[in-house]
């Protein structure tokens, strides 16, 4: 199976995106996937289009999750989106 690729789109002191990173790897499938942050606040165009709407999650491209992430959700959906890609 090749690595999906999660992209999460953060700013710093965020706890929804703490708790986000943390179910991420709670879902304890970390062998499948990188995992790319993206600090919104460094981009002005992400600024905008996110604003407070934080964390937001990528996998292969599809947005997966917003604000909280539920591991064997989070399982679920990566396995399911890297074999659809």
């Amino acid at each position: 199976m090749k690595k999906a690729k999660v992209v999460m789109y953060t700013r710093p002191g965020c706890h929804l995106c703490d708790e986000a990173r943390a179910s991420i790897h709670a879902a304890g499938c970390d062998d499948e996937f990188t995992l790319e942050e993206i600090n919104i606040d460094l981009d002005p165009e992400l600024r905008e289009r996110y604003g407070d709407h934080i964390p937001v999650v990528l996998i292969n491209g599809t947005k997966a999750f917003k604000y909280r992430v539920d591991p064997r959700e989070f399982k679920r959906k990566l396995r399911r989106l890297t074999r659809d890609s």
